[in-house]
Parts: structure tokens; sequence; C-alpha cells
């Protein structure tokens, strides 16, 4: 399992709704090509983005079919299970291992605190007990769980309890300790990154591979930071990121989530709102937004065909490979 490793740009999926909170996967499809072809190179599924905590197992279920079937073994498949109960979560790490997703994820039970570090590795233990030929991303995110144990000590502790256990979804802006769970056991663990706006700083600590909800918009934005981060050109990858901390920005003042699906419909994939209790923009607030993302340029620099051309120039100039989707047994690799 722990040969099992993924880099460069892995999106948190949208969930697409209609006008009544419906699931409505028709546009499931087109959102996967959208995202391979802007150079995206997994797709993480009913996590934070995907409001997976607001589906029904049935629905997280449906979701996840739809996704793994529209990849077609082009990127791959991480299916987020967690939830409040644990035979819940079970159910779903299962049903992710026989529809033949890649790996699974979760995040802890979050309404009842768990009090100790043995709690959360029991319940993860338990959760992925009958999916262990899957390779398995804890997702640590304290923002919205609550839960903040030391990762380090929880992959050193972990490891024999749950033998497919490959890394975590590292979704807290602890450099530091980020760091020193990329260094553990040589090496070991494959984390991954997940705070968009901290992507440069994430790459310096020796990051290769990401998670993020703004991939689905602006991958060519992140490319484009990967690209002078490894040509040492630390004006163009400061540039950036500056653009995509404005764009995050902007997003978050309306609120993030329902915004997402409002620049995904104006991108030409309308997913829909969000469900409740997310709630939906108002028309002025759309008005605005665009006019937002107009100002500060974002339909220009994140076209993905134009971005895509860069990188392929960059790249020949460099005498580097293309950065475009391959897939190997066991490492998913794309830049």
């Amino acid at each position: 399992m722990t040969s099992f490793r993924l880099s460069g740009l892995t999106a948190a999926t949208l969930t697409p709704f209609d006008s009544d909170g419906c699931l409505r996967l028709d546009p499931v499809g087109r959102v996967v090509d959208h995202l391979v072809q802007s150079g995206v190179c997994g797709l993480y599924v009913c996590g934070s983005t995907g409001e997976g905590i607001s589906m029904t197992n049935a629905e997280r279920q449906a979701v996840a079919e739809v996704y793994v079937g529209a990849a077609g073994g082009r990127v791959p498949v991480i299916v987020q299970v967690g939830q409040n109960s644990l035979a819940g979560a079970r159910e779903l790490a299962a049903h992710a291992q026989a529809i033949g997703a890649d790996a699974i994820s979760a995040t802890c039970p979050s309404y009842f605190k768990l009090g100790r570090l043995e709690t959360l590795i029991d319940a993860m233990a338990y959760v992925t007990a009958d999916a262990s030929d899957l390779p398995f991303y804890y997702y640590h995110i304290p923002a919205l769980t609550g839960v903040d144990f030391d990762m380090v000590e929880f992959l050193r502790r972990a490891a024999s309890r749950i033998p497919n256990l490959v890394g975590l979804k590292f979704t807290n802006p602890a450099l530091d300790q980020y760091l020193q769970c990329l260094e553990l056991d040589n090496g070991r663990y494959d984390v991954l990154w997940g705070v968009d706006e901290m992507m440069l700083g994430a790459l310096a600590t020796g990051a290769t591979g990401a998670v993020g909800s703004t991939f689905n918009i602006a991958a060519p934005v992140y490319l484009r930071i990967i690209d002078a981060f490894r040509r040492g050109d630390m004006e163009q990858a400061r540039y950036w990121q500056s653009r995509s901390i404005g764009l995050i920005r902007i997003l978050a003042s309306y609120p993030f989530h329902p915004a997402l699906h409002e620049v995904m419909k104006l991108l030409g994939m309308d997913c829909g709102p969000c469900r409740l209790p997310h709630r939906s923009l108002t028309s002025s607030e759309a008005a605005s937004l665009k006019n937002d993302l107009e100002a500060i340029e974002f339909f220009a620099w994140c076209d993905a065909g134009m971005d895509k051309r860069h990188l392929r120039h960059d790249a020949a100039d460099n005498g580097q490979p293309e950065p475009t989707p391959a897939i190997s047994s066991r490492r998913h690799e794309c830049i």
C-alpha cells in the first residue's frame, strides 16, 4: 500500500444539485472532461467541496459511481466516506471498493468530539475494515471537525492498526507539522496538501501532491505556480500564488461554496446550487461575483487552453516532459 502515491493536482469535486436540492448527475461527465483537460490528475469525491456530509449514503454511493464511471481510468478517484455514523462510513468504504474507486479517505466523527488520539485510530480502523484493498488517506481538517491531534503521532501509532493507511489529506496551514509528516519514516507516507492559498509554501516544504476546491476552476493557475517553482522562478511563482489568493478572497466573501458553484456555471458547467445548509447566491450577488472576477482578469488568466500552451512552451524550453495526465500501476503522477 505504501507504494501508492498521488502527485500534481487532485480536484475536490462538486456535487451537482437541482433547484430543489435533489441530485442532478448528468453534468458530471462534462465536469470530469474539463478537469482532465485543464491538467487535473485526480478526483476527490464527496469531500467538503462535494457536500458529502449533507447527503444520504444512497446519494453518496450514486455520486461515487458516476464519478468513477466518468473518469474511466484516466485519473484516479478517491472517495471520501467520513461522517458521524461510523457504520455508515464503513458501508461507503466497502461500496467504494466494490465500484472500482482507486482510494478512500475519511474525516473523523465531529458531533461527539474525540478526546483521545487512540479513539480516532479506533474509528478509522473500523471504517476501513471492509475496504482493505484500497489505499486510505485520513482527512485532517480541524477547522471543520474541531479535532486537531498531532498528525505525526497519528501516522506513527495508526500504522499497525490500519494496514491500508497510505497518508493524509492535510487541510491545515501548519507547515511545520506537515514537513514532519512528509519526513516520517524516510518519506513513507503520501501527505497531500489541502490549503490552496498556501500552495507555494507547501511546495517549498516538499509537497508533490495537493487536493483543492479551486482546482475545479483555476487549475492552470496552480500549474503555473508549480511550473515556476520547479524552474526556480520565484517571482512568477509568487505572482500566480497571489492570483490564487485574490480569487479565494473573492469567493469567500459571497460565501465560498455557493460562489464556487456560480463560477462553474460561468465556465459552462452548470452544477446547480449548493444544498442546504449552504444558501444560494442572489441574482445581484451572482452579477457582482462576475464583475469581481472580471476585475482581476480571472477569465483571461485562467483559460485552460491558453495555459496548457504556455506550459508546453516552458517544458520544451527547459527540456522537461509535458505536464499531461499519466497513471502508473501504483504511483499516480501528472506534473
